[in-house]
């Protein structure tokens, strides 16, 4: 069964973006391997405001080869876009309802695993709803103050077991854990 991967970079003080949704302290050292990490999912989740910023982006034709490719395989992938509007598109899926039973049923599907990329309400549902496998949360060198935090309106703790830590040439961490089986009492 295919698993649910959130992917993405933090600042150290966890925040996923600034407070106008800057992301300009990103940082992708060559070291990363984020390529790998592509060529190991078939399928991205996107929230319908991610979507419509990066779900369809194209590179300037004078960007850099690596950046061309990698482009190419992000389009390559299966789409789901999670989103109250019901909008045809040619180049994804858009689920406005049975969230639960429609994440299931792809997951079954087999293949590759997927990517949760976000945005932040996208995020927030799957963490609510105990839906993300594995945890891959790069932490960067820098403190915003405030944003966008990435743990944000728990409603439940999120207990985590790490499986490995990875350090980058950049100061990057990244951090990757399985959630651990909730417990009810």
């Amino acid at each position: 069964m295919k698993k649910i991967i959130l992917d993405l970079a933090t600042t150290l003080d966890g925040f996923i973006e600034g407070p106008n949704g800057e992301i300009d302290w990103c940082i992708m050292d060559d070291d990363m391997d984020f390529s790998g990490f592509i060529s190991g999912i078939d399928t991205i989740f996107y929230g319908r405001v991610s979507y419509d910023a990066w779900g369809n982006y194209q590179p300037d034709e004078n960007s850099a080869p690596e950046e061309l490719e990698f482009w190419k395989a992000i389009h390559a992938k299966n789409k789901f876009v999670f989103s109250s509007q019901d909008r045809d598109d040619d180049k994804a899926t858009f689920i406005h309802s049975d969230l639960i039973e429609k994440v299931s049923e792809i997951k079954k599907q087999g293949g590759k695993d997927i990517w949760l990329y976000g945005g932040a309400s996208l995020i927030k549902t799957f963490i609510q709803h105990n839906l993300i496998d594995i945890y891959r949360i790069s932490v960067h060198p820098v403190a915003l103050g405030n944003g966008k935090p990435l743990f944000e309106d728990l409603k439940e703790r999120v207990n985590l077991k790490l499986i490995t830590t990875n350090t980058f040439k950049s100061g990057v961490v990244q951090l990757i854990y399985q959630p651990l089986p909730v417990i009810i009492k």
